[in-house]
C-alpha cells in the first residue's frame, strides 16, 4: 500500500522501486551500484520529460498585470515502451553476479518494467559460501503503465510582451516517512509584440525558458530487507525547458503549439547504513552509493484553450521519447 500511496504522491518513480536496490548489496557494492543504474535510469528519464511539460497554454503574452492561476497534471506513459521497460544484464560486466538457471545474458527489468522472477546468485572463490535472491520487477508489474506529475502555476504579465510563471507543489508528507515537494520559475516573451501589424495578426508568436526542480525523500529503516539505520532515498531532478511557441487569437476557444528541447538530471542517493550479515561478502556500508541520470531530448506539443470569463482549461499532447499528456484548470484575468 506505501508504494501506491507514493506512486499517488507523484514521486514513486524515484522512490518506490530504489528501495528495491538495498537487496542488490549482498552481491557487494561494485554490482550493486552497476545494476542500479541501469534499472533507475528509464525511471528518472520518465520523470524528467514529465515534469518539463506544462509551461505554456498560448503563444500570447499576458498584457500588464494580467494573471494566471492553474492547476496542472501531467500523466507520461510508458505502456509499449518496451525497450524502456528492459535491459540486458550479462555476468561479463559483473563481478560476482550469476544467473541461477546458468545463463550468461538475460534481459531484466528496468524501474519500469514487468519481468518478474529472475534470480541470481552470488558465491566466494571456493563455491562454499552461496546466496540467492530474486532481482526487482518495476512499475508495470503492479499495473502501473504511467508516470504522473502535477503542480500549482501561476503566470503575471509584466512588461510589453514578457510574462513571468512560477509553478510549486508544497512540501507534502506521506505516513511520516516520505515527503515530496517542487518549484520552479519560467519566462515567456512574445515576439509579435514587436511588429507593427501585431494587434491584426492572427496568430502569437512566443519564446519560453523554464526550470524545474522536483524533490524528496523517503526513509524505508523498517521495511528494508537489510539490518541497518537511517536507511533512505534522497532524490532530486532539476530540468531546463526551452521553447518557440506559436497560437492563434480568437476570443473564446484557442489551438497552440510548439517545439522544444528539454535537458534534465537527476540524483537518487541511497543513504544509512547497510549490515549485509549473509552471503560471501558480509561487511557495512555507510551512504552506499548514489545514482545519476542526465536527459536532453527534442519535443513538440500541440493543444487547445477554452476561455470562458475567468475560468479556462486547457490540454495538450507532447510527442518526445517519453510523450506525455497534459491537462489544466485555470482562472485567470485579461
Amino acid at each position: 500500500m506505501k508504494r501506491v500511496i507514493l506512486l499517488i504522491a507523484l514521486f514513486s518513480f524515484a522512490m518506490t522501486k530504489a528501495q528495491d536496490l538495498n537487496q542488490l548489496l549482498v552481491s557487494g557494492l561494485n554490482d550493486a551500484e552497476r545494476f542500479a543504474n541501469d534499472y533507475m535510469a528509464p525511471v528518472t528519464e520518465a520523470g524528467i520529460y514529465s515534469i518539463s511539460n506544462g509551461w505554456y497554454n498560448s503563444g500570447k503574452s499576458k498584457p500588464l498585470a494580467g494573471f494566471e492561476v492553474s492547476i496542472i497534471g501531467n500523466i507520461t506513459g510508458f505502456k509499449n515502451k518496451e525497450d524502456k521497460k528492459a535491459f540486458e544484464l550479462n555476468t561479463a560486466d559483473y563481478e560476482n553476479i550469476q544467473f541461477v538457471d546458468g545463463s550468461t545474458s538475460k534481459m531484466v527489468s528496468t524501474g519500469l518494467g514487468d519481468i518478474e522472477g529472475v534470480r541470481v546468485f552470488v558465491e566466494d572463490e571456493n563455491g562454499l559460501v552461496r546466496e540467492e535472491f530474486e532481482l526487482p520487477s518495476g512499475l508495470a508489474s503492479e499495473n502501473f503503465n504511467f508516470v504522473p506529475s502535477g503542480f500549482v502555476q501561476a503566470s503575471v504579465g509584466l512588461i510589453k510582451g514578457l510574462e513571468v510563471k512560477a509553478r510549486f507543489l508544497p512540501k507534502l508528507n506521506f505516513d511520516d516517512s516520505a515527503e515530496i515537494g517542487l518549484f520552479g520559475a519560467g519566462l515567456q516573451y512574445e515576439f509579435t509584440e514587436l511588429l507593427p501589424a501585431d494587434k491584426v495578426l492572427p496568430i502569437a508568436v512566443s519564446g519560453l525558458v523554464g526550470y524545474t526542480n522536483l524533490s524528496g525523500t523517503y526513509d524505508f529503516t523498517d521495511a528494508s530487507g537489510i539490518e541497518g539505520e537511517n536507511q533512505r532515498i534522497d532524490a532530486s531532478i532539476k530540468t531546463w525547458a526551452f521553447n518557440a511557441v506559436v497560437s492563434t487569437k480568437l476570443p473564446v476557444i484557442n489551438f497552440y503549439g510548439g517545439m522544444g528541447y528539454i535537458t534534465g538530471n537527476s540524483e537518487t542517493d541511497i543513504l544509512g547504513t547497510y549490515r549485509v550479515t549473509s552471503g560471501p561478502f558480509q561487511t557495512t556500508y555507510e551512504d552506499p552509493f548514489t545514482v545519476s541520470n542526465d536527459v536532453s531530448g527534442v519535443t513538440a506539443n500541440f493543444g487547445f484553450k477554452l476561455k470562458l470569463g475567468f475560468f479556462r482549461i486547457h490540454g495538450d499532447y507532447n510527442l518526445a521519447e517519453f510523450s506525455t499528456a497534459t491537462l489544466g484548470v485555470n482562472f485567470g484575468f485579461r
